[in-house]
């Protein structure tokens, strides 16, 4: 495996997975009658990256990919649209993952991924970090999946410990069952890698696995507890719930016409990086970056689907004055 090393002061880099998306170019329809699919990049700490390029902050990604022309194709689409792509490393004998999805709107979109026998994103080892890059970087974003497996995990804590719980230093509670024998394996590491953050992201189905609640309030509290400074708990519809010790935000949902859910998430943690390097109060922070989420929702690929800033503010001055 190789990867170029050379620290920089990014605004974000996150670390985790990324790969191929091959996204149905029909709705409602089964993978085994679709005639026509798109190719996007993907793979959500990537998407996350990609999404807090489009509003302006120099990002990059630590992750893996084969040598094959999916691989290429990913450097390619980093660098296309605004990610630093230094730190992704080549793995000669893994192939670059690809997912395939379909796309039953408005709230069915299941998730086929072709990851075996280990995606290369899970393959980054503790000496191939620049813990330099880490540790100055503005913000450093991880996922739970990072977390299923060695050597990715031990690589995690090596760059948390480099961090020493910087503020920013952001947990996505992304939890995909698949990429684990056991749920309370799940469970135990974040346990692990709560101790090393200061801000937990996730919907309230990843907060069971978390920390066992479903309640948001009680969800965010239980974070808290943990130690983080900001607990954020997504309700999809119900919209979305922000806590810190002195603080609670709650903001009402963006309803919007859902064609592909996938990538809603991705786009609210982009635009949450954005917000929380702005001179903003916690409540706008939250209401950008839920208009960001929702307005990804309302288009079918993930990567390419990011909004802009201006897109993000069209809507929330559109609903100032409907609320004015």
């Amino acid at each position: 495996m190789t990867a170029p090393r050379a620290s920089s002061s990014f605004d974000l880099i996150t670390v985790g997975r990324i790969g191929v998306d091959i996204y149905p170019l029909q709705d409602g329809v089964g993978l085994e009658d679709v005639d026509t699919f798109g190719k996007y990049l993907g793979g959500s700490p990537t998407n996350v990256a990609i999404a807090a390029a489009k509003h302006g902050l120099r990002s990059a990604v630590i992750t893996a990919t084969g040598d094959d022309p999916f691989g290429r194709y990913a450097h390619r689409e980093l660098r296309r649209l605004g990610v630093d792509d230094r730190f992704v490393a080549t793995v000669p004998t893994l192939k670059t993952p690809v997912t395939f999805c379909e796309i039953f709107p408005p709230d069915d979109f299941p998730l086929y991924f072709y990851r075996d026998p280990l995606a290369p994103d899970l393959a980054i080892t503790g000496n191939q970090l620049d813990l330099d890059a880490i540790s100055g970087a503005r913000i450093f974003w991880s996922t739970v999946t990072g977390l299923s497996r060695d050597p990715s995990r031990t690589a995690h804590h090596i760059a948390w410990e480099a961090r020493g719980r910087k503020p920013l230093t952001i947990l996505d509670l992304d939890y995909r069952p698949m990429f684990w024998t056991d749920p309370r394996l799940a469970t135990a590491e974040v346990g692990r890698a709560l101790a090393n953050v200061t801000v937990a992201v996730g919907n309230r189905e990843e907060c069971e696995i978390a920390i066992g609640e479903t309640d948001p309030h009680r969800a965010a509290d239980a974070l808290l507890d943990r130690g983080v400074e900001l607990a954020i708990v997504k309700q999809g519809p119900r919209g979305v719930l922000a806590k810190t010790r002195e603080e609670t935000v709650e903001v009402a949902p963006y309803f919007v016409e859902v064609v592909n859910g996938l990538g809603a998430g991705d786009g609210f943690g982009g635009a949450l990086c954005y917000g929380l390097l702005q001179d903003w109060s916690l409540e706008r922070v939250v209401r950008f970056a839920n208009v960001a989420g929702a307005i990804v929702a309302t288009r079918r690929e993930c990567s390419t689907a990011m909004p802009s800033t201006a897109e993000v503010d069209d809507v929330l001055k559109e609903l100032e004055n409907v609320h004015s």
